[in-house]
């Protein structure tokens, strides 16, 4: 084996949580096309190829490989890019290699999730063969058939069949080699890493079933089941494979609602949440779902360094009396009372001395009444737009 490593592509804010997302037999990392740059917001997204496959050398594995072997190669290449601990998607043959991870390498498994993939492949026959046929043949005649294997109806991904099409026919074997070889039933219990199952309802070569048993063995796992969808779930329908990934990793949509508390306070929520009609309750989901729920969620930015931007974009702009609440929000992300100051000075030079003298009497008025009377201050200085605002 050689010293190279998988190709690979990284997306997403490099101090973003880590995501490697692995691909399907006879694709490359283009399988999450649909997929990665979305997750790529809030993580820091590696997709890689198998060997032989996209742009990954076939002689970085050989005849008789097992998914260790492949489990071995992903360690190499997070271990090249500084990643210790990283989340896990992957599709089949890379479900298989996260399985074997969360098992061998549960250190480096923060959350894992399976899609259209099985604990096992339906013994070693199949796969022999297919191994064999390959050896033989070369890839020609898979590759005719892998669109009705692969998607449902009518679908079909030209670039993941031309993907197929050109893989080295050893390295594509060796890589059923390693499907032959793997089962990991009776280990499946031994998974500690928080686990998602997503299976495709129309998928012939992991069909729901194989999910289930994945899903019943692994504590605490959750199941969800994709209409419409065959075995390459991320590329037929990638909607749902996306929504089913964000509540995995970050949390449900209510997560939003938690920050927007966190960073406001109970207080002023509830107060919004009570004024809120009919009208104006879409803008109030609106606000926790994007900007606390993704905006002010995002790990590129400290929420010390946002309330600072926020304060500045809100003298910009005129708006004091949100100013009166985000220069409390400001206190509770952490920023003294010299640091609020030292924003409002800054607004002076590139906003203007007027805006900046306003500012500076919101400010003063807000710090001054800490922490007796914040919650009076607060209900009087914000009554006026508190139904409408974030």
């Amino acid at each position: 084996m050689t010293s190279k490593l998988l190709n690979h592509r990284v997306e997403g804010p490099g101090c973003a949580p880590p995501l490697l997302l692995g691909p399907s037999l006879g694709t490359s990392y283009a399988l999450w096309d649909a997929v990665a740059p979305e997750l790529a917001v809030s993580h820091r997204v590696v997709r890689w190829d198998l060997p032989g496959h996209g742009g990954s050398a076939a002689d970085l594995i050989g005849a008789g490989a097992t998914v260790g072997d492949l489990a071995r190669l992903v360690l190499r290449l997070a271990d090249f890019l500084g990643i210790e601990r990283f989340a896990w998607a992957g599709v089949s043959l890379g479900g298989a290699v996260g399985l074997h991870l969360a098992v061998h390498h549960p250190e480096r498994v923060s959350s894992l999730a399976v899609i259209c993939s099985s604990a096992h492949f339906n013994g070693a026959r199949p796969w022999r063969e297919r191994a064999e046929r390959v050896r033989r043949e070369g890839l020609g005649p898979l590759a005719d058939g892998a669109g009705a294997r692969w998607f449902a109806g009518d679908f079909t991904v030209e670039r993941l069949i031309r993907d197929h099409r050109e893989a080295d026919p050893a390295a594509y074997a060796a890589c059923c080699d390693a499907l032959a070889a793997f089962d990991l039933t009776d280990r499946l219990a031994d998974i500690a890493a928080p686990t998602l199952l997503v299976a495709g309802r129309e998928d012939p070569a992991t069909p729901p079933a194989h999910l289930r048993q994945i899903a019943d063995a692994v504590p605490g796992s959750a199941l969800v089941e994709i209409p419409g969808a065959s075995h390459l779930a991320p590329a037929q329908c990638p909607g749902p494979v996306l929504a089913a990934l964000r509540t995995h990793l970050d949390g449900p949509p209510g997560r939003g609602m938690a920050v927007r508390r966190e960073v406001l306070g109970d207080a002023h929520v509830d107060r919004a949440q009570s004024r809120q009609t009919p009208f104006t309750a879409p803008f109030q989901d609106f606000i926790s779902r994007y900007a606390w729920g993704e905006i002010w969620t995002d790990p590129t930015l400290s929420r010390r360094e946002r309330s600072m931007v926020t304060l500045t974009a809100l003298v910009a702009h005129g708006h004091y009396d949100e100013l009166a609440m985000h220069v409390r929000a400001a206190r509770r992300n952490g920023l003294t009372e010299q640091e609020i100051g030292a924003v409002l000075l800054q607004t002076a030079v590139y906003c203007g001395v007027p805006a900046a003298n306003s500012a500076f009497t919101v400010a003063q008025r807000v710090l001054a009444e800490e922490p007796a009377g914040e919650a009076a201050g607060e209900a009087a200085g914000e009554a006026a737009g508190e139904a409408a605002e974030g």
